[in-house]
């Protein structure tokens, strides 16, 4: 019994509904109620169906299908219902016919993943993909008739991972690491070029200024001829550049009328661009803009928009990362130009120092070894010292220039056959004295070879004498070995210490050149830092490598492993390398002033009569002074100058040794160099006025630092000077003198009225006269002025009638100091209980005052500026004293109120000289009411 027609349709849905209103009659298939049972079953199945099916059926090839496909096809629903597919899919016919075709004839179903179609759904011609299976559909007599299609689209899927591979070959095109800018945009639009499906055509404009240049671009010469080379970013212009230029993306219609450029897989016209912005970290300054070509045959929806956006990004981060590489490799190239040029500078001098060493060596020398006029004791001692020094210099030189030349890699090696363990032995000999003087003791291990070996002598005294003075630098119990061994594959030198170990975190960087471990026991600080450096540089000149190997509190040993493939190289004749030593004996000469006894050292100072006194010195002849410094020839040069004074003088050669005599006997001034090993110099300043006993014990720095930075700290710290190497020897025993006087005055008492200063002299703090010192609220880094106020915690005299205030401070010459100066002498002022208007006036006059002394003293001998209050008989005057030579204040530096403003509110005066500049201001107070 046949079922009624309406039954047939009647779980199909919307498109179930559809067919049952369809006039089949008038199709190929003829009326429902004719149709066999083989097509009624197919149709009942596909129906039913949530899957996308088609049913082809006839030789007519009538459509029927379900309503998941016709969600396919779009506008072509309902229209193809019952309707001839070729007509349907007219636009798609030519790739879907051989795949119909094929399972009709064969009968065997077939299956295609991710099949291209054209389709015209949506008003334009679409790309869409499918994956499709077509199998036979038969009659009731089995015979086929039909095709059933099976399908579902991908095409979102397809692009999707096309747009990714996009995405990942601008990535891989715009690595901005190797290449400069201009490189990483035409690699960019390169990349971009090789998609067309999705990008038609494109091109980067970047921001220079005010412009958008064109900076690469793909798609033929019609696109260059098409986008304008350059555009202001706030002119008037196509493309939407200037919108995009400020952070807007731009939709770009009617392109077809520009450029003619063919599109998409079936090169179509294209309508259609974006301008995006390429964004940078600056919000509202885009980099540049991208112009992008939209595919003809892809809706510009959200997903096609997002990747645009993701692109743009893509792009910009390729641009920023070739910006910030070019950026680098020209801050490189400076640098290496620094470097060359600081090469050069360090090779010219080390030349040009040579030739003055030379003419000051060989006098020395001469005068040294002149049997036929022998020097007396007191000058032989003091040549010596000279030509001592000179020798170190010319070391140093040495070592500079031959680092500079590997730096600019124009080390050489003349390698010779030597007999390389007899040289080693006796390198490492050169060193014993001084090593069995340091109570150490020196093995040495240098057994004959088993092949001749080849290596410049110079480059490997070096080796051995750094090497060796390293050890002996930083070991103070039990020995240095020197071991020279060889296997098949190389030979190896092994200088071996039981020193104080290098730390783990230190080794990597312990090659470095100017590097050095800091915080570590060494009998010297001195040196420059590129010993080690340098082993490393020429042992690799000669083929080599060096390695070490250390632990805290054990030890350290350096090897340095020739391979003999570099030890057997092509050399020169043999030699017996009667030239070399001299870099080793220098090097052992200096060690050995390491190991002077501190004790010893004044008694160093030649017999004979001493040095003549610079001024008088009867009152401080008894004065005793402890001379800390770890340069041998420094402490005794400063023993013989200052007994010549009839000082009493100690030496000892480092802070910590220095704070042990201290504590022994209290000297009456402390002479400290800052470069120590172990407690440098600022340390022993600041454990020294860290106590109470020693708080007041007048201390003079002495520094080959120069600079005001580093007298600053010094003074910060509470220094009472600080006096830069090299120096006058008139100027140290003024300076030490100074310092004596100002800690040998006896405070006033309240009976003893202070005498008045004559500040008009240029001398705001006259020897003997230091008023005392009321600092009220002393600022961070500002130090009274030494002899201010009582030492060694004593108590401060009370001024004393008719004197109602006198006091002093000592600041850092720089601009901040007025601020502190201000703060100093509003609160010792406001003690006084003075008119607010006469105090802002004076602060006023006094802040001028101190920065004129800041921004005109030239050259200043001491980097401060002194400030003297003084209260009395009415009158408040105040001293501003600073010690450099008088400088015009350029016309840029002028405010041109200065002087005006102390004049108009106070008597002022001013006097220069060539050790400073003083100036008075005085404010007569009105009386009392």
């Amino acid at each position: 019994m046949t079922r009624p027609t309406g039954d047939l349709f009647a779980d199909g849905g919307e498109t179930g509904r559809l067919m049952a209103r369809l006039d089949w009659a008038a199709t190929p298939l003829g009326p429902v109620d004719d149709w066999p049972q083989s097509l009624r079953a197919a149709v009942r199945m596909l129906l039913s169906s949530r899957y996308p099916m088609l049913l082809l059926w006839g030789d007519r090839f009538t459509q029927l299908y379900n309503d998941a496909y016709s969600a396919l096809i779009g506008d072509k629903h309902p229209g193809a219902l019952g309707d001839d597919v070729r007509v349907t899919l007219a636009e798609g016919w030519d790739v879907l016919a051989p795949l119909i075709d094929e399972a009709m004839a064969t009968g065997v179903a077939s299956w295609v993943p991710a099949l291209r179609l054209l389709l015209d759904r949506a008003g334009y011609r679409e790309e869409a993909y499918f994956s499709v299976s077509h199998a036979p559909a038969r009659d009731d007599d089995g015979r086929t008739v039909g095709v059933l299609t099976v399908c579902s689209e991908v095409t979102d899927q397809v692009v999707g991972e096309r747009r990714l591979r996009l995405l990942r070959d601008v990535s891989l095109g715009g690595d901005g690491r190797t290449v400069d800018v201009a490189s990483t945009c035409a690699r960019l639009t390169e990349a971009l070029g090789g998609h067309p499906s999705d990008v038609p055509f494109a091109a980067i404009y970047l921001r220079e200024g005010r412009l958008l240049r064109r900076a690469a671009w793909v798609g033929g010469e019609p696109v260059a001829e098409a986008l304008p080379d350059t555009l202001p970013t706030g002119g008037e212009g196509g493309w939407g550049l200037p919108a995009a230029a400020t952070g807007t993306t731009t939709e770009v219609t009617g392109v077809a009328q520009r450029l003619t450029l063919p599109g998409g897989p079936w090169g179509d016209p294209v309508h259609t661009a974006l301008a995006l912005p390429l964004p940078s970290a600056e919000a509202g300054q885009p980099l540049g803009v991208l112009v992008a070509g939209v595919s003809p045959n892809r809706g510009l929806d959200e997903a096609y928009r997002s990747f645009f956006a993701l692109l743009a990004q893509q792009v910009a981060v390729a641009v920023r990362n070739a910006r910030a590489y070019e950026e680098e490799r020209r801050r490189a190239e400076a640098l290496a130009e620094l470097d060359r040029v600081k090469t050069s500078f360090f090779t010219n001098v080390s030349h040009e120092f040579r030739t003055p060493l030379t003419l000051m060596l060989g006098p020395l020398a001469d005068a040294l070894n002149d049997n036929e006029h022998p020097l007396p004791a007191a000058q032989r001692e003091r040549v010596d010292t000279a030509w001592r020094n000179a020798t170190r210099l010319l070391t140093l030189v040495n070592s500079l220039l031959t680092f500079s030349s590997l730096a600019a890699g124009q080390g050489h090696s003349e390698a010779r056959e030597v007999d390389l363990a007899g040289l080693t032995a006796d390198l490492a000999g050169v060193f014993r004295a001084a090593v069995e003087r340091a109570g150490l003791r020196l093995e040495v291990d240098c057994p004959p070879l088993p092949r001749p070996v080849r290596v410049d002598p110079v480059n490997w005294e070096r080796i051995v004498t750094n090497l060796l003075s390293n050890a002996l630098k930083y070991t103070f119990v039990g020995r240095i070995r020197v071991g020279l061994a060889a296997d098949d594959e190389e030979v190896r030198l092994t200088v071996a210490d039981t020193g104080i170990g290098i730390g783990e975190a230190s080794l990597p960087r312990l090659f470095e050149r100017f590097h050095r471990v800091r915080g570590v026991r060494s009998r010297s600080m001195e040196g420059t830092g590129i010993g080690l450096a340098l082993v490393r540089e020429l042992a690799r000149l000669e083929g080599g490598d060096v390695r070490v190997e250390s632990e805290v509190g054990a030890g350290t040993t350096f090897t340095v492993a020739l391979p003999w493939s570099a030890a057997g190289r092509a050399a020169g004749p043999v030699t017996d390398v009667a030239g070399t030593g001299d870099a080793a004996r220098a090097a052992a000469r200096e060690a050995a002033g390491w190991l002077t006894d501190p004790a010893r050292a004044a008694a160093s100072a030649p017999a004979g009569p001493p040095s003549p006194a610079y001024g008088a010195v009867e009152a401080l002849r008894d004065a005793r002074i402890l001379v800390a410094d770890d340069n041998a020839d420094m402490r005794a040069y400063l023993a013989r100058l200052l007994t010549g004074q009839g000082w009493r003088v100690e030496t000892v050669g480092d802070g910590r040794q220095a704070l042990a005599a201290i504590h022994r006997a209290r000297p009456d001034l402390v002479l400290t160099d800052v470069m120590m090993p172990d407690v440098d110099g600022f340390e022993l300043v600041r454990r020294l006025r860290a106590q109470a006993g020693t708080r007041g014990l007048p201390v003079v720095v002495l520094s080959a630092r120069a600079g005001g930075d580093a007298s600053a700290a010094g003074l910060d710290l509470g220094a009472d000077d600080y006096v830069v190497k090299p120096f006058a020897a008139t100027e140290l025993i003024a300076r030490i003198r100074a310092a004596l006087i100002r800690a040998r005055t006896p405070q006033r008492r309240p009976a003893d009225p202070a005498p008045e200063a004559d500040d008009s002299a240029g001398a705001a703090f006259p020897a003997g006269t230091d008023p005392v010192v009321d600092v009220p609220a002393v600022a961070p880094g500002i130090t009274p002025p030494v002899g201010h106020g009582a030492r060694d915690g004593g108590e401060r005299a009370a001024p004393a009638h008719p004197t109602a205030l006198d006091t002093g401070w000592t600041y850092p010459s720089r601009p901040t100091s007025a601020a502190a100066m201000r703060r100093n002498v509003r609160a010792s002022l406001e003690s006084l209980d003075l008119d607010p208007d006469t105090v802002e006036d004076l602060l006023l006059a006094a802040s001028e005052a101190v920065n004129n002394a800041v921004e005109h003293a030239q050259r200043p001998t001491r980097p401060e500026v002194r400030v003297r209050l003084r209260v009395a008989d009415g009158t408040v005057r105040i001293s501003v004293r600073d010690f450099g030579t008088w400088r015009d204040r350029r016309p840029a530096m002028d405010r041109g109120r200065g002087a005006t403003l102390m004049k108009a509110y106070g008597d002022v005066r001013m006097f220069s000289t060539a050790e400073g500049t003083t100036v008075t201001i005085e404010r007569r107070l009105p009386p009392a009411s």
